[in-house]
Formats: structure tokens, sequence, C-alpha cells
């Protein structure tokens, strides 16, 4: 079996890099793998609509943001297929087919619909579609018979339901669909990376983001601001690293050369959470190494943006092309799932035949 990635943004916004490492950055590490045979990137515009139905414009403006932080960040198009959702109307077909195979109280257990509708406030007027939305993710996935969906831990309740369906629909017509699995960040501190005040999540409604088009300037200011541990007043206090958003950064992005180049004073990580726990560090020290680390990190990505920026008929070409790949593979996925429901009337022969053997 070919072994195929499925994966992809809602285009709500600039991608920062709670994305970054929850994703984006391994799928660059795939796509360079020579591991996988297909590689497809979805700029989820059909599924950001579910809650922008009234704002199009803002989903039509974040596309191109998106594909701008996909290419600089290293993604491909000769390595990985970049496309646009709403561009594929197989997978709307797919996805009303999917809706009679889930029940409403499935959907309602589902924990990340439960946490978003809460986080959104929707009360009695949830949007049919937003609600919906685990099954056309369900669509998006088996439209290309991925077997891999890199993501972050908070999409392990979609992956769940999108193997739940492919079961049900195998099930009842047939093997048709394949089963994906989900695959993690390595790296634990990356699963969900806290917005710079400290909240769980890092997210663009809450202002707790760095984006990896900020500018060096940004990215220093929002350090400088960043939550750390409230009891750690004095340098000469014990620090607490467990919850301290600073070290959770470091955790995530800071590799032993960082410390050769700019925190000589220790040789690891460990070692300098140890001199931050029995005291004698300041957070002004560990923020300014921050700074530096992710500077490292985020030059290249910054310089590759403003280099696709002064092409962006190039980027939407680039969106072009992947789509209609894209919508090749996701009719081949449907007319599949057609013929195993038995609804390619003009496509059975047997059944033509049978019918008019009948009135004869």
């Amino acid at each position: 079996m070919s072994k195929i990635i499925l994966t992809g943004d809602r285009p709500t916004g600039k991608l920062h890099i709670g994305h970054y490492v929850g994703s984006l950055r391994r799928r660059v590490e795939l796509q360079n793998s020579g591991e996988f045979d297909k590689i497809y990137i979805m700029i989820a515009d059909a599924q950001a609509l579910t809650d922008n139905a009234e704002n199009p414009e803002k989903v039509r403006q974040n596309i191109v943001e998106v594909a701008l932080d996909y290419l600089s960040a290293g993604l491909d198009p000769a390595k990985s297929t970049l496309f646009i959702q709403s561009m594929v109307p197989e997978l709307t077909e797919l996805t009303f087919y999917y809706m009679n195979l889930v029940t409403v109280s499935r959907v309602q257990r589902n924990p990340t619909i439960k946490s978003e509708l809460q986080m959104r406030g929707f009360g009695d007027s949830i949007p049919v579609g937003f609600f919906t939305y685990p099954i056309s993710q369900a669509a998006d996935i088996t439209a290309f018979k991925a077997t891999v969906v890199p993501a972050g831990e908070d999409q392990m309740p979609m992956v769940e339901q999108t193997q739940e369906i492919v079961h049900k629909f195998n099930s009842v017509y047939g093997e048709t669909l394949v089963e994906p699995k989900i695959l993690l960040p390595e790296n634990q501190s990356c699963l969900r990376l806290p917005g710079t005040d400290g909240k769980a999540k890092m997210s663009k409604s809450l202002g707790n983001c760095i984006y990896l088009s900020d500018e060096p300037d940004v990215v220093k200011t929002k350090v400088m601001s960043m939550y750390t541990d409230p009891n750690h007043i004095n340098v000469s206090d014990p620090g607490q690293v467990e919850g301290n958003t600073v070290f959770t950064y470091l955790d995530a992005f800071s590799k032993p050369g960082h410390f050769e180049r700019y925190n000589i004073g220790y040789a690891n990580l460990d070692e300098m959470k140890d001199h931050y726990k029995r005291g004698g560090l300041g957070d002004v020290k560990c923020k300014k190494f921050l700074i530096n680390v992710l500077e490292e990190e985020l030059a290249p990505i910054r310089e590759r943006r403003h280099a696709w920026e002064k092409d962006i008929p190039g980027v939407y070409e680039i969106l072009r092309k992947g789509s209609e790949e894209a919508e090749r593979v996701a009719a081949e996925t449907l007319s599949d799932v057609r013929k195993a429901m038995k609804i390619n009337y003009f496509e059975d022969g047997a059944l033509i035949t049978e019918q008019a053997e009948k009135y004869r």
C-alpha cells in the first residue's frame, strides 16, 4: 500500500509558531524524508467558512497568507501537492454520504467539537456546517486515501472519528476506504505550545501568538513580555520550569548548538533548568536566550517569505495546479465510493440490463 499524507490548516490568518512546532515543521521533515509516495497539503477554506459564512472576504484574503507560510517554512510544490479545499468539489459530495453514517450524539461527544463550540460561544445558534466539520475532515482524509495524518494532539478526536467512518463505510458497502493513522510530534513539548501569556493554547483570538512572519523586533517584544514563574521575583529566588512558558518554548526550539553560540555557560537545556530551579538565573537572561533561538529558526523562514511575497501570481499558480491534481485524485475515490454504494447508475451496465430484462 502506498504511504500517503493528508494534512492542512484553516485559512483564518497567518500561521504562528504553534502551528509550526505542532505540525508544519514535521510536514517539511516528512516531505524531505523520501518515505512517502504522495503528500497533500490542504488550505481548508470551506471548513473556515463554517464559522465565517458572513465574512468570506476574511477567508479569501487569508488563503495567500497560509500559502506564503507554507512555502516559506519549506513545503516544496515539487514534492507536496498544495491545494485549496473548495476547489475540489468531490469533497463536498463525500461529506454528504458520510453524514448518513454518523449520529448527532456521536458528533456531540467529539471533544474537539465540544471545546471549539464553547470557545466560540455559539450557544443555540450552531451552524450545521461547523457542527459537522469532523465529517468533512473525514472526507478530506479519505478522498486521497491518506494513510498518515501529521497533526497536533488536539486533532486526535478528529482522526478517530475518521477511522470510525472508514470502518462503518467498509462494513456496510465493502472494503473501499483506507484507514488513516495520526502522526503526533515527536517532541512532547510540541504537542500543544502554549500562548505567550501562559494560556493552554496559542490562539489568534487571544492575541498570544508569535507568527512565523513576525519581524525580529516584534518577536523580541513578545518574548520579553512572556509569562514565566510569578513567584520568581528576584534572580536569587528558586524558579519553576514546569508551566513556565519560556522553558516550554526552549523545550520545543533549542538545540545543543544554541548553547555554544548564545549561552556558553551551559552545556544543554537541562543544566540551564537546574540553575533556574535552584536560583541565581534571571528571567531576562532566559528570555534573551530564547530570542536568539527563535531568531535563528525564524530568520530563514522570514527571508523566504519576503521572496515569495514578490511573486504572488506564482503562489496562486502553485495552488491552481495543486488543486487540479487534488481534484483528479479525489474524483477517483468518489467514483469508487459511488460504485460501492451502488449509485453509479449510468456506469452500471448490469443494472441497466437487469432493468431492461424486467420489463420485456
